[in-house]
């Protein structure tokens, strides 16, 4: 007896730490939602702030409504599909049942990745312009294999002389398919279309690839905006938890309801339900259209069209940009977002198009060495006067004949001056990644352009080099600092992370750095003397931009003060705008004491990255068994 107890103690016990360890990630997004502060480990007061903002952003709305559009559509069609082909194949010969079943069992058991890329390469092989129809056409075509596969074990416990019997009893073969079949295995395709729908609803990795023209779900959205701290995901979030949590009582309560009504009850249920899904059809598609803003005729006759296409890193705008200069001009821009140059370099080869892109130094050298962009007309870029003079004659574009800068800034390192000696930090630079002192106390930026970079620096070398004997030097250097220091690689969430406190050494970004030495007085921000990666972004206009003249108008726009001004102050990055930085730097300026906003700029041991495929693969290849070594 004492044994069963202790076992029902412990199952309980057990039991709570499983709901604990679901629930408790939802619990803290949903608590968070409700803070005042930008964190999203520290709360600063209860504020319904990021519900307003989410509200407000009609990029985030418009990804709802398609999220909605495409999840109910994909559901319907490849239920319908997913059933009638289950069907016609409970009918089939043994060999072709098993075939086909092989058959559909490939996107199920296919890794999500290949999948993508199959189908974005097929979208631009036979011309198709990936959007609202390509997203569908995925969806549908990942989600019937579930629906047929949730479907075919009922058809398979049936009598097979079912529908026979039907048959001979008078009913056509229609009324033998949806009077006899379809009600015996309802609780199959219900559960198939509740899988498919989930699966479209959630899926990112396929929707990546597939999207364009401004078509995104709310995955492609979140992790976009997760590249920067944005609590708007949490509020966002908890309404979709929200929806979840009334859709799952409504399942529930609905089947108990309809058992205590009369057979007219029923039908009407039905009816009901079937008009209820037709209206959240009809409203998303009203509101996207609500969402898309109407064609200005004077927009089409200045530039050729009204419609912009943006290309940019997610969270790197500010607040109105857009929104200002739709207005300003009487045009629609469309925002699309990338995660890395290499992944922008992978769409612009499938055949996307776009007419402005904010690529990196060595993607833009790249880029122009393959032809990709197309030469700036300066004539319509009377703003370019206002460069600073830090982003002026690059390297890779000396005289801005392709490119214009938009963001710039280096990579330094942000420490805890409570406890960190910044004597310390200025006398060993890079090496103070090897001091044991600090073992366990660092953040690593997990990059091997950024990584390599500050090992070969530490080491006095170019962060260029395609020196072999260099480069070993630096991956035992970096080896060095993985094995003896436990150093945690981190990318955005670096942010964070040092805003909190957690650790007291990062390579970061300057403009990441800019952003945490606001959020915590007791960060300081260095850039070692051994040299250092001096950055940019810029605009450019790919080869195949179908609308060049209002790409050039944007470009000029971005450079404008206010357009400039409104980008700083939220990104936190440094402005190109020459009066923007001055002001933004100066005595009464928002970062005036902010010691990593301006970029150290002349420095003869600071670099720009060079285009190098090669030497890339390679010291991707060695970053990997630097992380993978213990």
């Amino acid at each position: 007896m004492d044994h069963n107890k202790k076992t029902g103690i412990g199952g309980k016990i057990l039991l709570a730490l499983t709901m604990i360890f679901f629930y408790l990630p939802i619990l803290y997004i949903i608590v968070f939602s409700f803070n005042d502060s930008r964190s999203l480990t520290k709360l600063g007061g209860f504020s319904l702030r990021w519900y307003e903002k989410m509200f407000a952003d009609s990029t985030m709305m418009e990804a709802v409504v398609y999220t909605i559009i495409i999840a109910l559509l994909a559901t319907i069609i490849s239920t319908i599909a997913g059933t009638l082909a289950a069907i016609g194949l409970s009918r089939s010969r043994k060999v072709l049942r098993n075939i086909v079943e092989q058959v559909n069992n490939l996107p199920i058991m296919n890794p999500e990745i290949v999948t993508a890329i199959g189908l974005l390469m097929f979208f631009s092989a036979i011309g198709i312009k990936k959007g609202f129809l390509t997203l569908l056409l995925a969806h549908i075509m990942f989600c019937t294999p579930y629906v047929m596969l949730s479907v075919s074990p009922k058809l398979r416990s049936l009598d097979p002389n079912l529908a026979d019997a039907a048959l001979d009893l008078g009913a056509t073969p229609i009324q033998a398919l949806t009077k006899v079949i379809v009600p015996q295995i309802m609780p199959g395709i219900i559960s198939g279309a509740l899988i498919a729908f989930t699966m479209s609803f959630d899926d990112f990795i396929i929707s990546y690839f597939v999207t364009g023209n401004g078509v995104q779900n709310i995955s492609i959205l979140v992790y976009t905006m997760s590249k920067r701290i944005n609590p708007s995901i949490n509020a966002l979030s908890t309404l979709v938890i929200l929806l979840i949590t009334l859709g799952l009582i409504l399942a529930n309560v609905i089947p108990i309801l309809k058992e205590k009504k009369e057979a007219m009850g029923k039908s009407s249920g039905k009816k009901g339900i079937a008009l209820g899904m037709a209206g959240i059809i009809v409203l998303s598609v009203l509101g996207i259209i609500g969402f898309g803003g109407n064609s200005k005729m004077d927009a089409v006759a200045k530039y050729g069209s009204d419609t912009l296409k943006l290309y940019n890193w997610g969270e790197y705008m500010g607040e109105n940009l857009i929104n200002d200069f739709q207005k300003e001009f009487g045009v629609k821009v469309i925002t699309e977002y990338f995660d890395s140059n290499e992944m922008m370099y992978t769409k612009l080869q499938a055949g996307d198009s776009y007419d402005v892109l904010v690529p990196s130094d060595y993607m833009i050298q790249r880029m122009m060495k393959d032809g990709m962009l197309q030469k700036l007309d300066h004539s319509l870029l009377p703003n370019l006067s206002e460069l600073a003079e830090g982003v002026q004659n690059l390297p890779y574009d000396p005289d801005n004949s392709y490119s214009v800068p938009y963001f710039w800034g280096s990579v330094g390192i942000v420490y805890n001056h409570n406890n960190v000696d910044p004597a310390v930090v200025e006398a060993q630079g890079y090496e103070i990644l090897r001091n044991t002192d600090y073992k366990g106390r660092i953040y690593v930026y997990d990059s091997e352009r950024d990584s390599f970079m500050m090992a070969l620096k530490a080491l006095g070398y170019s962060m260029n080099t395609e020196n072999e004997a260099e480069i070993q030097e630096a991956y035992e250097w970096l080896l060095d600092m993985n094995n003896t220091m436990a150093p945690i690689y981190v990318t955005d969430e670096v942010i964070d992370g040092m805003i909190n406190g957690s650790k007291d050494i990062a390579v970061v970004y300057s403009g990441d750095a800019t952003t945490i030495l606001e959020e915590n007085e007791d960060m300081s921000f260095w850039m070692p003397n051994e040299g250092t990666n001096l950055w940019s972004d810029a605009m450019v206009i790919p080869a195949n931009a179908e609308n060049p003249l209002l790409a050039h108008e944007f470009i000029n726009y971005v450079l404008t003060y206010e357009a400039s001004m409104d980008n700083s102050e939220y990104v936190g990055y440094t402005s190109s705008n020459q009066e923007v930085l001055d002001e933004l730097s100066g005595e009464d300026g928002l970062y005036a004491d902010n010691e990593a906003y301006v970029p150290r700029a002349g420095y003869e041991k600071d670099e720009v990255f060079e285009d190098n495929p090669v030497l890339k693969k390679t010291l991707a290849e060695l970053w990997i068994k630097v992380k993978a070594a213990k």
